[in-house]
């Protein structure tokens, strides 16, 4: 992935390094002066400042938004088309007070944080009152932005590429477009919501455009994934059938043991016989006709139950 997909931040301070950069500048600017700093009273004209450096760094900016990355951002925004044909000074229509001439220009380096530090040097000299850190505060945004337009550039270019490839395998479009369709928001891994093919035929449109270099493959994908739906739609039908038929047979069974239950009264007399075994102490047993009354009272739900059988 380029470098210029980074975010807006990351991005520029990879390339740009601030704080080296104004060390390089302090280095530069003494090189150039070759003499000590000199406190100005005078106020730093932003608008000047800009337009001196403009000069240096914006070249043909009107036809090349990525033009200040390029001469005084970083090397890796690319060569200034005007590095090959020859420097050219921006008109900025502004006196040549304020901005850098063509043989001026002739010195500046070509490399962009030796040229963004020589930039600040020649316009610190001619922008009373200006220091390296207005230049700072005054062009560094211009320049992250400039980055950034130099970064959708790249960004285009290489989607514009990835267009014109068509390097995917079935298998990869495939599964691209299945995990599209099963989403959450769309069919749904059991394909519910694409029962009807309207509803298929809709999200199919939405997930094959979104498939890189996978126009050979939609037809046969197109047919794989409609089995896959109708397999998935009707095992579902199946299931469901499945777990009405097993409560059908519940009921149906508990509805025939319980008719052989109330057969001869068999239910109650089992109960009342397993009462009389586990609960009383002489088992009902002659002479404790108690005993059996009260075991009979217990087995009493057997005589309501066979009633609303009946």
């Amino acid at each position: 992935m380029s470098l210029f997909f980074f975010s807006d931040k990351i991005f520029f301070d990879i390339l740009f390094d601030k704080r080296e950069m104004k060390r390089h500048i302090v280095f530069c600017i003494m090189a150039v002066l070759a003499c000590p700093s000199i406190a100005v009273a005078a106020t730093c004209s932003q608008m000047n400042l800009t337009r001196c450096l403009d000069s240096v760094c914006a070249i043909n900016v009107s036809s090349n938004p990525a033009a200040r990355c390029q001469y005084c951002g970083t090397s890796s925004a690319g060569e200034p088309p005007s590095e090959r044909t020859g420097m050219r000074s921006l008109s900025l229509g502004a006196s040549a007070r304020y901005t850098l001439s063509e043989d001026e220009l002739e010195d500046a380096p070509t490399d962009p944080g030796e040229r963004y530090a020589w930039a600040t040097a020649q316009c610190i000299k001619k922008i009373d009152g200006c220091t390296p850190d207005d230049v700072s505060d005054v062009y560094d945004e211009l320049i992250e932005q400039s980055c950034r337009a130099a970064g959708v550039s790249a960004q285009m270019t290489e989607t514009i590429a990835d267009a014109n490839r068509n390097t995917a395998s079935l298998s990869s479009c495939q599964s691209s477009i299945r995990a599209c369709m099963v989403a959450s928001n769309r069919c749904g891994a059991d394909y519910s919501a694409c029962a009807d093919n309207a509803s298929f035929d809709n999200f199919f449109a939405t997930c094959s455009v979104t498939a890189t270099g996978c126009d050979d493959y939609i037809a046969q994908i197109r047919t794989t994934l409609t089995d896959d739906r109708d397999t998935a739609i009707a095992n579902a039908e199946a299931f469901i059938n499945n777990i009405v038929t097993g409560y059908q047979n519940a009921r149906e069974q508990k509805l025939n043991s319980t008719i052989a239950a109330c057969t001869d009264n068999a239910g109650r007399e089992s109960c009342i016989e397993t009462v009389c075994e586990r609960n009383m102490p002489n088992k009902c047993g002659p002479g404790y006709e108690s005993e059996r009354i009260n075991a009979q009272l217990l087995c009493e739900f057997y005589n309501l139950a066979c009633e609303l059988v009946d």
